[in-house]
């Protein structure tokens, strides 16, 4: 753990995204642009049809919910085209007060994990988001670059921790010596690197599958919680009370599929983000 002295809670990640769920409720919402859904949409599957796609998000979205989460797979199924598309809708967002957290799921080790850092955390660089999400599974301290950048300049991270896919309990339901699984070792790790920012609320958060049925323990992470997996995937409201316990005011359920399959007309995809903030 690296402390930066970095104490002010109105320029942390966490406290950001913390006012950001009191004011708009407690919402990831994901911008998915997959081929089935454009058709669904009316726009074919090409650079113009996810630009216009993504502009109607961005109507929809931003200034309206509390956190968004673009997947970069489906832009950079583009190349460079669909990178500046991510870069302006992201841009576009951020610009309306809106946090954006890049689903891009990095992991690598030193000079190639800085340099995604800086990709992605930086302030002024082309692909800049408030936050990114993480794969530690080279190891917690491979992601050292991005946990030091993240809290230098204000920005936060979300660590994969106990995903809801069914190939992940092979790995992180695994036992360490010490009887702890995998899944919590990563959730103790992101809480002791929490502890740099106390008194403010942590801007290392953790990816909690909300459908999990034994998920990891949380509630000393003292940071921001997203969980996928809520509406289309199964889980529900119960469901991430469950899980997040005492950490309710900072988890974020992130939802996808339940609120573009409206779309494409913004005032109906903001009808949707209205309904689930009153589920959740």
């Amino acid at each position: 753990m690296h402390d930066s002295g970095n104490t002010d809670s109105g320029s942390t990640f966490g406290e950001k995204l913390r006012a950001a769920g009191e004011r708009h409720g407690r919402l990831c919402v994901g911008i998915d642009p997959h081929k089935s859904l454009l058709e669904s949409w009316g726009f074919e599957n090409t650079i113009e049809g996810l630009a216009a796609f993504s502009a109607i998000c961005v109507d929809a979205f931003a200034g309206h919910v509390a956190l968004v989460k673009p997947q970069v797979a489906f832009y950079e199924a583009f190349g460079s085209a669909g990178f500046a598309v991510l870069e302006t809708t992201m841009a576009a967002l951020r610009s309306a007060g809106t946090l954006v957290v890049a689903d891009a799921k990095r992991g690598d080790i030193g000079s190639t994990m800085a340099g995604y850092a800086e990709a992605w955390l930086t302030p002024g660089s082309p692909l800049e988001a408030d936050a990114v999400t993480l794969s530690p599974y080279l190891g917690f301290e491979s992601l050292r670059p991005a946990l030091d950048i993240a809290q230098k300049f204000g920005k936060g991270v979300f660590v994969l921790a106990a995903t809801s896919n069914p190939e992940a309990a092979t790995v992180q339901g695994c036992h360490t010596e010490h009887g702890v699984t995998i899944s919590q070792q990563i959730v103790d790790a992101c809480a002791q690197e929490n502890s740099a920012y106390q008194p403010a609320v942590g801007s290392v958060g953790v990816v909690v599958g909300a459908t999990l049925a034994t998920p990891p323990d949380l509630r000393k992470l003292h940071g921001p919680v997203l969980l996928p997996g809520v509406g289309a995937q199964g889980a529900t409201a119960k469901d991430v009370k469950r899980i997040t316990k005492e950490l309710v005011g900072l988890s974020f359920p992130s939802v996808s599929r339940g609120i573009l399959s409206v779309g494409p007309k913004v005032s109906t995809l903001k009808k949707a983000v209205d309904n689930v903030v009153k589920e959740i």
